[in-house]
This record gives C-alpha cells, sequence and structure tokens, in this order.
C-alpha cells in the first residue's frame, strides 16, 4: 500500500480538439504496448522478484505507469471533448464514437479492446525482466511513432515526457535484472 498525493505528474492542457489524433494516442491506453497492460504486468510481476529492492522498483514503476495512464485519459478526452459528431464522421472516427461516444475506453486505435492476454507474468524474474526491458522499447517507439503523427505543441509536450519516462524505465530494469542476476548467482551456504 502506499500514500496517494493528489498531484499531477504532468499536467495536460490541451486547447485544439483532434479526435484523429485521440484515436491514434488511444493505443497507449490500451493497446498490447500502452500504459495500461505495463501498469498490471510489473504489478503482477513484483511478487515474483526475489529481493525487495526489486519488488520495490517494479512497484514504483508499475504505479507511475497507472499515473501515465492518467496522462493518456487526459489527452484523449481533452482531444475529442466537444467534437461534434458530423466532425467525427469526417474524419472517419465515427465508428469509435457510435460504440463509446466521448467516453475513454481501453482498446488500441484500431478498436480492439485491452485484454489480459497483453500482460506476461512468470514466477522466473529473470525472464519477466526481459519482458519488461523490450515492453519499454516497444512503449518507447510507439512514443515515437506518435510524435512523427503530432503537430500540436500542447499534445507533443506531454508525449515527449511519456517518452522521456519510458527511457528512464528501460534503465531501472536493466538495473533490476543486474540485482536478480547477482542475488541468483551467489552460492547459498546452509
Amino acid at each position: 500500500m502506499w500514500y496517494y498525493e493528489k498531484k499531477t505528474q504532468y499536467p495536460v492542457r490541451i486547447r485544439k480538439p483532434d479526435p484523429r489524433m485521440a484515436i491514434n494516442i488511444l493505443t497507449q491506453y490500451g493497446g498490447p504496448n500502452g500504459e495500461l497492460a505495463a501498469s498490471l504486468r510489473y504489478l503482477s510481476q513484483r511478487f515474483s522478484m526475489p529481493t525487495k529492492e526489486t519488488k520495490a522498483i517494479l512497484n514504483d514503476i508499475g504505479t507511475e505507469e497507472l499515473a501515465h495512464l492518467e496522462i493518456i485519459g487526459s489527452m484523449i478526452h481533452q482531444l475529442t471533448d466537444g467534437v461534434p459528431p458530423k466532425e467525427l464522421e469526417k474524419l472517419h472516427v465515427d465508428t469509435f464514437y457510435s460504440i463509446h461516444g466521448s467516453g475513454v475506453y481501453p482498446s488500441d486505435s484500431n478498436g480492439v479492446p485491452f485484454t489480459a492476454a497483453y500482460i506476461e507474468s512468470m514466477s522466473d524474474p529473470i525472464a519477466n525482466l526481459n519482458e519488461d526491458l523490450a515492453a519499454e522499447e516497444k512503449a518507447r517507439a510507439t512514443y515515437d511513432y506518435l510524435l512523427r503523427l503530432a503537430d500540436d505543441p500542447d499534445v507533443i509536450d506531454p508525449l515527449r515526457f511519456l517518452r522521456e519516462r519510458e527511457v528512464v524505465h528501460y534503465q531501472r530494469f536493466g538495473e533490476a535484472l543486474r540485482i536478480v542476476q547477482e542475488t541468483m548467482g551467489k552460492k547459498k551456504f546452509y
């Protein structure tokens, strides 16, 4: 358990609606390489970590990913808020609207709903951490793709912040992998 401080990790203030970009960003909400999958993956895998330090790393990153989910949800909401259905139809994002209205729903940008199949968790901490390293690289690559599609500074800024955090998470998982390998490589004296 932890204490929750009601402070936004990174404020989102998008002034210009852009439903097309919202649909693209949706993949980081409920897609296979998105924030929801990452948070659930790490918070599930922490139980198999052999040291308090590596458990804490997965707990910290998993919790931060939940904050990123809030950032992405805020972006999607602000990019679609108040856009009339006819405008959505012109942009070919009306099929999402016809199911969810302007709600933020966990799916990828193709409308494929979130599934627990995106989450991998084993009892092998080395396998889990290698999975986590790959997941952070895929998320970083996805943010790179989204940044190439974005032209609004209000959208670019939080995407850059989130991309940078993926790099930091990758480094922290590398640190956790080193700790686990050292711990598991020690001889046990009974």
